[in-house]
């Protein structure tokens, strides 16, 4: 047994009173040349060459073991379609998830699946979401985990009711009209991507998903809603929202996309002072001064109720060269403005903001109206004249100051983004961000009021669905005060594991920008509010008994009873009692829908488990940060304190090959049903879906995802090199039952043993980096392990021992043995990733019964006995021989030497002679390991070398126990060529004559007749 002699080194130790360090740690190795492990020659060097190729002497062929399997080297076309549609038939993609559903597990894994939108059809963004949750699923569920996983989709909103009415419009239509329309439109789009979904491999059971348009999910939405209004959270009022005229409904902020490149007409316009503040009236000279105030929004002049200041900057009144006119600005805004006015603005009288307070200006377009002078702390230098004007109807810092100082606050503006008769009769009917615009920079010119006008280029909101731009208009509106949930908030994701940890600022930014969310909408397709208002008063009558019965009805007959059955019904006689109300006849049910960020939000209480209703991942793009992410968060902290996630995993966007967003006008968009079946233009063949996989997998999902025919053939290729790998393996394990003809991994070969032990150090890598869902890592861990461990290394020694070694010999056995757990745990390794290739394969693999599947079958199977330290150091104290040896004679056939291995007797000797114990061998495993023809162990090198011998040192650094023991031990090799012939059997250079068998060879070619 190896390590287990006495020796001088294990003695001395002994003395020590320690154990001998053949169970020790890591070594590390110091050679006089730049090499390693992986160096060396090719998989068709050494004694198998010959019979690898079928060029085999005589009629040595039949005897040697070729590898053998139906296992296709390559699959293309329709082909590796059909190919991978049979898999999913004959393998049970579909009954998977039922089925570890059903089986005992003491620990579940729970992924909630936020919901896509329902309105198109499935994109490379959706391959990249779904993909992603299915590989982390697969692994979970393999390493013995219950899944818990229900994919859902959003299906509410404008984006559905837009797309379902197209052209039609709303005109003329019912509310239950649309929402058919609607339903209809959504339920075609769940139906592809659910198609395509599971052609992607996606596990789930696709009978039993979730939709936010279910009775019983918008039932328990309410729950949700009505815990939240008992506590206060939720609220009506009347206040400025960013409001979307051409969508005409309120809109939540996570709900606008800001344009960057778009344009207004911004202007300079004069309040004159009618009752200056009392430090300028004292002043002489400075009768008639005008305040000068800067806005990018002319069309909200009209509304004008107050003109702000910061209180503790300095401001000046200035005179201007060129028509004498005082204008009071900031003091630090004055020399940007003498460029902007193209004069010279000479200071007349200084002020702090304080001294201007109880100051009174009129207003320019309407002269019976006074404008105060306020003090405001949301004033900034950074651009316009530091004094800001200031119209509560259409700003939300404007609505603070009116708030603070009881200002009015007058909407102007209506549904369709036009003045209303509020506005007199010249404005009355014209859209505010056009002719509206126009018209009252013309009334400011007219009065005398306006200084100047410029373009000004800077970010606006837009409606993210129409794609035009918003206005802020005051309404009455249902809101969720954000403001008394944030600290909880963010106490509750102090507890949340956040990948890549970057993105928690990201999530705290967000909510720190939230100060109130407007949750309704003046549509019909979405969950309705339930409330009703008085018909008189407009009092709003909502309770826990009017919602709780709504919600029950919506349970059983769905969110469109609201519009179907009538009042009575909604309203009955027992809930109007326990509410304190009056007669039925005084109510009527409100008109507006629930935003769909709050129909989305509340999925944690309609489908995550009582029990415990916090799910170990939320996986989603960036842009839930503001999104899912935030309403789930903010609606779970309000009714249970507690966040719903234990992890957020936040990726990055699909886009184009070079960087860019997707965008069908640019023509890049890819789309992954023709990634997998290809399209007409040759650049896109049929990739098949494990490649889609294998790009997700492969990309950094932390970053921008770049897809495009570079990236997806070079997934393509290394498949390819995969399946080669795998092919090999099968191959090699032709006949071969693990269940009866494998070796004990004690009796095994030490190089066998010693690739268990690699084996399990790459499971245990593969485990940790699909914990961390980094299959990147996984892949990148793969690749070395196939490439220097398997490739270069293992597979180029073992040839002659597997194709001419007799059938049934230790040595082939020991190796199948190795072969057989390296090929089980790599199909394992890449499953998650690869499951319809790695099912292909679990279908040709050895040692287990027909029908049986990958994926009921449990994850990779490492040994604690597969762990061998001092077997690992006498191997890596070989390797690090080999090395110098084949650094010795580049580009030459190791099998051709002779190669004589000197070390000094020692903790590096005895190593070595675990692997060969007699002097001299042609067939040890140190022979086999070196690839040389014959491998001598001495402790010192012999006098008499032949004059071409080549001489080499190297030393190799042992350090065990920590650092406690630690062995530098030289070593010097002589090559020299061999003297003997080439055995015509093998090719291994073993025999005193070309035209004789070795014995090993004999021994197996009179055996075979």
């Amino acid at each position: 047994m190896l390590l287990c002699r006495v020796s001088a080194v294990s003695q001395t130790l002994a003395r020590w009173g320690r154990r001998p360090p053949w169970g020790g740690g890591l070594l590390r190795r110091a050679v006089s040349f730049t090499s390693s492990r992986c160096h060396g020659v090719g998989s068709g060097e050494g004694g198998a060459r010959h019979a690898d190729s079928g060029s085999a002497q005589g009629g040595y062929r039949d005897t040697v073991l070729l590898p053998h399997t139906e296992f296709p080297m390559k699959l293309s076309g329709q082909k590796l379609l059909d190919r991978e549609v049979e898999i999913q038939q004959k393998c049970g993609f579909a009954e998977l998830y039922s089925w570890q559903r059903e089986r005992k597990s003491k620990k579940e894994f729970c992924l909630h699946d936020g919901p896509p939108y329902a309105n198109g059809d499935p994109h490379v963004g959706h391959a990249l979401n779904k993909i992603l949750k299915d590989i982390r699923n697969r692994f979970e569920m393999l390493r013995g985990r219950q899944v818990h996983y229900i994919p859902g989709w959003d299906c509410h909103g404008l984006p559905i009711e837009l797309k379902a009415l197209g052209e039609v419009g709303t005109s003329g239509l019912s509310p239950l009209q649309i929402r058919q329309k609607a339903r209809e439109f959504a339920e075609g789009a769940i139906a592809r991507q659910k198609a395509a979904f599971q052609r992607w491999g996606v596990m789930a059971d696709w009978d039993q998903c979730y939709y936010t348009y279910d009775g019983a999910y918008e039932a328990a939405q309410l729950k949700v809603f009505q815990e939240m209004f008992s506590k206060g959270i939720i609220y009506q009022d009347y206040k400025p929202v960013f409001w979307s005229p051409s969508s005409r409904t309120a809109l939540a902020e996570a709900e606008l996309e800001y344009n960057t490149e778009h344009v207004s007409r911004a202007i300079y316009a004069t309040f004159p002072l009618v009752k200056p503040p009392p430090k300028i009236a004292a002043e002489k000279g400075l009768e008639g001064v005008s305040v000068l105030v800067w806005t990018t929004q002319p069309w909200t002049i009209p509304a004008n109720q107050a003109v702000c200041y910061m209180p503790n900057a300095q401001y000046s009144v200035v005179k201007r060269a060129d028509n004498t006119q005082l204008l009071l600005v900031a003091t630090e805004r004055t020399a940007s403005m003498a460029a902007l006015l193209g004069t010279q603005l000479e200071s007349v009288g200084t002020f702090t903001g304080s001294q201007l307070e109880g100051g009174i200006c009129k207003h320019p377009t309407l002269p019976d109206k006074d404008v105060p002078l306020l003090p405001a702390n949301h004033v900034t230098m950074d651009k316009g004249t530091g004094l800001v004007h200031t119209a509560p109807a259409h700003g939300m810092e404007d609505y603070s100051v009116a708030s603070h100082f009881k200002l009015s606050v007058e909407c102007m503006v209506d549904e369709d983004g036009k003045f209303t008769e509020l506005a007199g009769p010249e404005l009355q009917s014209l859209s505010v961000m056009a002719e509206g615009t126009d018209k009252v920079i013309s009334m400011l010119k007219e009065c005398g009021a306006l200084v100047k006008e410029e373009q000004c280029v800077h970010s606006y909101p837009y409606d993210w669905r129409t794609k035009q731009p918003v206005v802020i208009r005051p309404s009455k509106q249902w809101f969720i005060n954000t403001a008394s949930l944030k600290d909880k908030a963010k106490e509750a994701l102090q507890k949340v594991r956040v990948l890549p940890e970057s993105a928690r600022g990201s999530l705290l930014a967000m909510l720190d920008r939230r100060t109130y969310w407007c949750i309704s909408r003046q549509r019909s397709w979405g969950v309705p509010i339930p409330v009703f208002y008085h018909r008189e008063t407009g009092e709003p009558l909502i309770n826990k008994h009017t919602v709780s019965h709504i919600a029950n009805l919506f349970k059983e007959k769905g969110s469109d009873c609201w519009w179907e059955l009538p009042i009575e019904t909604l309203l009955p006689p027992d809930v109007l009692k326990k509410s304190k109300a009056g007669p039925v006849a005084d109510y009527v049910r409100g008109e507006d829908v629930l935003d769909i960020w709050f129909d989305s939000g509340a999925s944690w209480a309609a489908v995550l488990q009582e029990s415990d209703p916090r799910a170990d991942a939320y996986v989603e793009g960036k842009d839930q940060i503001g999104g899912w992410f935030q309403s789930s968060l903010f609606t779970s902290v309000a009714v249970r304190n507690k966040a719903p996630y234990k992890s957020l995993v936040v990726h990055g966007f699909a886009v184009s090959e070079n960087g860019d967003k997707m965008s069908k006008s640019l023509g890049n968009v890819v789309d992954p049903d023709v990634v997998i079946n290809g399209g007409q233009d040759p650049i896109m063949p049929a990739y098949g879906a494990d490649v889609l996989r294998w790009w997700v997998a492969e990309s950094n999902i932390f970053s921008e995802v770049q897809i495009g025919p570079t990236v997806l053939n070079l997934a393509r290729d290394n498949i390819g090199k995969l399946r080669s790998i795998l092919k090999f393996l099968l191959g090699n394990l032709q006949g071969f039952d693990p269940r009866v003809q494998a070796v004990d991994p004690k009796q095994m070969h030490y190089i066998d043993q010693y690739m268990l032990h690699l084996l399990r150090e790459f499971s245990i890598k593969v485990t940790d980096a699909y914990s961390e869902f980094d299959a990147g890592r996984v892949i990148r861990t793969l690749q070395a392990f196939l490439t220097r461990d398997l490739s270069s290394f293992y597979f180029s020694i073992i040839k002659d021992r597997l194709y001419c070694e007799p059938e049934d010999s230790l040595g082939r056995r020991s190796c199948q043995t190795a072969l057989e757990e390296i090929l089980d745990g790599v199909t394992r390794a890449i499953a998650p990733i690869l499951p319809h290739l790695a099912e292909e394969v679990y279908l040709h693999a050895p040692g287990h019964d027909q029908g049986e599947t990958l994926f009921k079958s449990g994850w990779i199977k490492s040994s604690s006995v597969w762990r061998r330290p001092g077997l690992e150091e006498a191997v890596e104290g070989a390797c690090a021989i080999r090395d110098l040896f084949l650094s010795s004679i580049p580009g030459k056939h190791a099998a051709q030497y002779d190669l004589t291995i000197a070390i000094e007797p020692g903790l590096l000797f005895e190593l070595m002679e675990s692997l060969q114990e007699e002097p001299t061998s042609t067939s040890s495993q140190l022979a086999e390991l070196m690839m040389a023809a014959r491998v001598s162990l001495v402790s010192e090198l012999p006098c008499d070398l032949p004059p071409d011998t080549l001489l080499n040192h190297g030393t190799f650094l042992i350090n065990l126990e920590g650092g406690v023991i630690r062995e530098d031990s030289a070593y010097s090799i002589a090559v020299v060529p061999t003297s003997a012939a080439r055995c015509p059997r093998c090719r291994r250079y073993t025999v005193q004559s070309a035209d004789c068998l070795c014995p090993r060879c004999k021994t197996v070619v009179s055996q075979a007749h």
